[in-house]
């Protein structure tokens, strides 16, 4: 009996202890699997909340980065253009008529200047011989101007006896002084200037504004003159029609000291410079070696 009815107290005890231990367990079980159902959006909420608070962070300084690198390189790139800037402008100056004069006076034109530009001209285009013909003696040239003349007073003092050579003079469409400048102004100029040099002598303007060639050869036609001031270009073309004839020229003045408002002379324009060796090239040079004209540097 005693082992029956410990066999019952074991058996309900043992019973009781599986309620108690399932409800338990269950209970146990239950809220460990909450949790874990629950914590695992939350979890996923930590993780998406960490990757986006940490993924910005790397982000930041990256572009922090970028940024300070371009800032850095855009100073260089600033100060090295700053650095080229002046060597290119060093690199484009040259040395201009204007900086030539203000290191030093202005020199007077002389027979050399000219002969010089003549044989530098031709050197290429005629042979050895014929260089040797281009090359002109002293006696071909008179005293050049030393910048302290006028023009009137620089004509009496190579031709004092003007007065006897103007009336010598009497072939149409040819003149007995030529002066050759390098603009219309500088003609009318120049005309202006010979008041007390010409007398009665006859002065024709002899360029290309507002007149035409063929009314310049009518004038040359029409009665004597004696003094022609002019530009190369028109001077040439006037030869070419044959309406200016050199065989009575004398004299031959070149207005070599003259600079205009760039302060460039006669010879220092190429277009000008080219039409004078042209004119030069049609019969004066040929005139200067024979000794029937002189030539004068103003």
């Amino acid at each position: 009996m005693d082992g029956e009815r410990g066999t019952d107290q074991d058996g309900e005890m043992g019973a009781e202890r599986k309620k108690q231990d399932s409800p338990v367990g269950e209970e146990s079980e239950e809220p460990e699997k909450q949790p874990t159902e629950q914590a695992s959006p939350r979890e996923k909420k930590g993780k998406k909340r960490k990757s986006v608070i940490e993924t910005p962070v790397p982000v930041k300084k990256k572009t922090a980065l970028k940024s300070q690198t371009e800032c850095f390189m855009a100073q260089e790139k600033k100060e090295d253009e700053g650095e080229k800037k002046p060597k290119k402008k060093r690199k484009k100056k040259k040395k201009t008529i204007t900086d030539v004069l203000a290191t030093s006076d202005p020199k007077p034109g002389s027979p050399v200047d000219l002969q010089s530009l003549v044989l530098e001209h031709f050197k290429d285009k005629r042979s050895v011989i014929e260089l040797e013909e281009l090359k002109l003696q002293e006696s071909c040239f008179v005293r050049s101007n030393d910048l302290t003349h006028s023009l009137s007073s620089y004509l009496k003092e190579i031709c004092p006896k003007w007065a006897k050579v103007q009336k010598q003079h009497t072939e149409k469409s040819s003149v007995v002084l030529l002066i050759v400048c390098s603009a219309a102004l500088r003609v009318i100029e120049l005309i202006k200037q010979l008041t007390t040099f010409k007398g009665e002598a006859k002065v024709l303007k002899l360029f290309a504004k507002h007149i035409k060639v063929e009314e310049q050869v009518k004038l040359l036609q029409m009665g004597v003159t004696h003094i022609g001031v002019g530009t190369p270009g028109r001077l040439s073309a006037l030869i070419e029609k044959e309406g200016l004839t050199l065989p009575p020229l004398r004299f031959l003045v070149l207005d070599w000291n003259w600079r205009d408002q760039k302060l460039r002379r006669m010879v220092d324009v190429p277009e000008v410079k080219g039409d004078l060796l042209k004119l030069l090239d049609m019969g004066i040079l040929k005139g200067c070696r024979e000794g029937k004209v002189k030539v004068g540097l103003f």
